[in-house]
């Protein structure tokens, strides 16, 4: 049976701007045949982050286009380190933290494949299964021997490493070790594509070099564009670090602020490298942001299809209440209808007071609260003011008695009392 693809791969990633480098013959290839890619994941941690979603789209489109993704998963490179793209040597890894770090990551990538349906259904390997039996001295006979230092040393992950003060020789040889992973996948499952980012090409070629050398077999390689924001600086970080697809690194509601917050020109740009909508649902979502960029609807659909993607419908919802709650027009029921990881997400960064939780449960008074107990208001008297002048919410509602006696009713998941003074200024109250 002639094989055609749902659309063409290589020109989804151009428009996209997904698109790199390839080797010549690539998209012929992918014309003419049902292909089986692979793109490698190390384990440095337990959870993927935001910037490994460019990876996981090649391998969601590539899979949408009817070929066959690989996922592999680097039980034996992750003992080793990859100097692509580092500065410095990282910590290895003992066996137990890389197992669980597989583990984590594994179970995310599942939700972004279908592993289950099709002919081109998605596969996990893990590169430990045929290195583990492996000794040194024969791989350096039967690897080593096809690849020359001299090829070794051009590589630019390796020429930035000697120039910045060196690096080790465990990570000279990671570039072997990977070439050796795309000869075993296209020997043993016929792979014939690599996939990754840009900083990884050197790394792809040299196993597309070993395929030739030592199988004289045809290999290709595909790379896409390490992903940057409109000031020149690297994309995937938040002030707290990289933002996590796990939500015990990156609560959910972060997690869609992050989104939700990116600047216009970003925007722009991101919805075509991480959307999963179509060509011309794109181009109609950019033209009607074009003059209406105030209503950041590019943000707002971006922010809720990644939080669906990653998290699911229902946390969707609640990072939704949230930002209602506290930068739009949410109600005290909004309040009260978020679970408490979402609440307490949603809390991060405001002006926060720590009370005895006793202190509640004996009853306390509404200014003492305020003015004695945390500092919202500097004296007692600005809190009776203020309140009087019907200035003060307590948990979205508006509270003008300064007699109010504060009790248990007022505390959100027996943990929170949320003050607001004026609109927009909010403190948390949090019993101890």
């Amino acid at each position: 049976m002639t094989f055609k693809p749902n659309f063409d791969f290589l020109e989804e990633l151009q428009w996209r701007g997904l698109l790199h480098d390839s080797i010549p013959g690539t998209g012929d290839l992918l014309n003419k045949e049902q292909v089986s890619a692979y793109i490698g994941f190390d384990p440095t941690a337990d959870s993927l982050h935001i910037g490994n979603m460019v990876p996981i789209m090649l391998l969601t489109l590539f899979q949408k286009a009817g070929h066959k993704p690989v996922v592999l998963v680097g039980g034996a490179t992750g003992r080793v380190g990859d100097p692509s793209g580092k500065s410095a040597e990282r910590q290895l890894l003992d066996t137990e933290a890389i197992q669980h770090n597989l583990d984590g990551q594994k179970a995310q990538l599942m939700r972004f494949l279908d592993f289950e349906n099709g002919e081109n259904k998605a596969v996990v390997v893990n590169n430990y299964d045929w290195f583990k039996e492996w000794s040194f001295l024969d791989f350096i006979r039967e690897v080593g021997k096809h690849i020359t230092v001299s090829y070794m040393l051009s590589k630019d992950s390796v020429k930035n490493r000697l120039e910045s003060g060196g690096l080790s020789f465990t990570e000279f040889t990671y570039q072997l070790v990977q070439g050796y992973d795309f000869l075993h996948l296209y020997r043993e499952m016929g792979v014939k594509l690599q996939m990754g980012g840009s900083d990884q090409w050197g790394n792809i070629t040299t196993g597309t070099e070993l395929i030739r050398k030592t199988i004289q077999g045809d290999a290709f390689a595909l790379t896409a564009p390490l992903v940057t924001k409109s000031d020149g600086t690297k994309f995937g970080k938040s002030e707290g670090g990289n933002v996590w697809l796990d939500a015990a690194k990156t609560p959910v509601f972060a997690f869609y602020q992050f989104w939700l917050n990116i600047g216009d020109a970003d925007a722009l740009k991101f919805i075509k490298i991480y959307s999963l909508k179509t060509r011309s649902e794109i181009e109609q979502l950019i033209s009607a942001h074009e003059g209406q960029e105030y209503a950041r609807n590019l943000q707002k659909a971006l922010a809720e299809e990644m939080t669906i993607r990653v998290h699911g419908e229902p946390a969707l919802i609640q990072a939704q209440k949230a930002t209602q709650v506290f930068f739009g027009n949410g109600t005290e029921e909004d309040l009260r209808a978020l679970n408490e990881d979402t609440l307490a997400a949603s809390l991060e960064g405001m002006d926060r007071f720590v009370i005895a939780k006793e202190t509640v449960n004996a009853g306390l008074a509404l200014i003492d609260l305020l003015a004695t107990e945390t500092t919202v208001f500097p004296s007692k008297g600005e809190a009776r003011k203020m309140v009087q002048a019907n200035g003060f919410s307590m948990n979205k509602i508006k509270v003008n008695d300064p007699a109010y006696q504060v009790s248990n009713l007022d505390v959100l998941h027996n943990r929170f009392i949320i003050a607001q003074k004026g609109k927009k200024n909010y403190f948390v109250i949090e019993l101890n």
